[in-house]
């Protein structure tokens, strides 16, 4: 059983993540909110409907992360850069789910895992990550014949567009395929006026409703058509990733940058 600490546990994900780790076995060591949460101070177990936890929701501090096994984080990039300064001095085990990260709040996180271990992934679901690896091998095969399009849609509630999912869809693509290595990405054919070229990647962004997650790659030739596609009906498969993840850190690993296919083994 490991003692987790959740960041952004007052969000839809921060609660899955903590209803499963509960399920699951383990117990919430932490639960962090930003200064502004409402519910400060409060039993984190309010949350889930599990009785007095004994653990309030704070602000993130030094002191609710002693005697932790690791943190779950599904919160927002300041926070997690935050919590991750502290992580580095306590050197224990991460898993950052959040997504919405600058390229160079990527480096900071790559250089802190040289003194912990941390799982970043911008998707915790075994499925999507079973895409990854999917579009991996189709872009290797079909790029130089097929034109690619890739489409993912989100609940209305999400800031950052496209998802951290679809960016990372899209890095696989441009860095399996020598012909769409630093391919133009268009979000819009509005005011082209042209026809497409073969060495450009098309973006497509739907916001609406209470959308969990999808995520389509689309490889189209002449005659014939190659969908991937990924749906996500509830944010548990998220959670239940994260958890997944944090137990293959705090089974013994080393300082380092892991992602989900080290945890699936691919």
């Amino acid at each position: 059983m490991l003692k987790i600490g959740v960041c952004g546990i007052g969000g839809k994900m921060g609660r899955a993540v903590l209803n499963a780790l509960m399920d699951r076995g383990h117990s919430l060591g932490a639960a962090f909110e930003t200064e502004s949460y409402p519910h400060l101070g409060k039993d984190a177990g309010s949350l889930a409907m599990k009785g007095d936890l004994r653990v309030k929701i704070n602000p993130i501090n030094n002191d609710d992360l002693a005697g932790i096994d690791g943190v779950i984080d599904f919160s927002n990039p300041k926070a997690s850069l935050k919590l991750l300064d502290i992580m580095k001095d306590i050197k224990k085990p991460f898993v950052i789910g959040t997504t919405g990260f600058t390229d160079e709040e990527k480096k900071k996180i790559s250089d802190a895992s040289k003194f912990l271990p941390v799982l970043f992934s911008p998707n915790m679901s075994l499925g999507v990550n079973l895409l990854f690896k999917l579009t991996e091998l189709a872009s290797k095969v079909l790029a130089n014949d097929f034109d690619i399009e890739v489409f993912e849609a989100h609940h209305k509630l999400k800031l950052d567009a496209p998802s951290g999912t679809a960016k990372k869809l899209l890095d696989i693509i441009q860095n399996t395929s020598s012909k769409l290595n630093n391919a133009p990405l268009v979000y819009d054919r509005t005011e082209k006026n042209e026809q497409r070229s073969s060495k450009e990647i098309g973006v497509q962004v739907l916001r609406g409703g209470d959308i969990v997650g999808e995520h389509t790659v689309y490889f189209v030739g002449m005659g014939e058509r190659i969908e991937l596609t990924h749906k996500a009906t509830s944010r548990d498969i998220f959670a239940r990733g994260a958890l997944t993840a944090m137990e293959f850190l705090a089974s013994g690993k080393g300082p380092g940058l892991y992602d989900m296919n080290d945890v699936l083994g691919l």
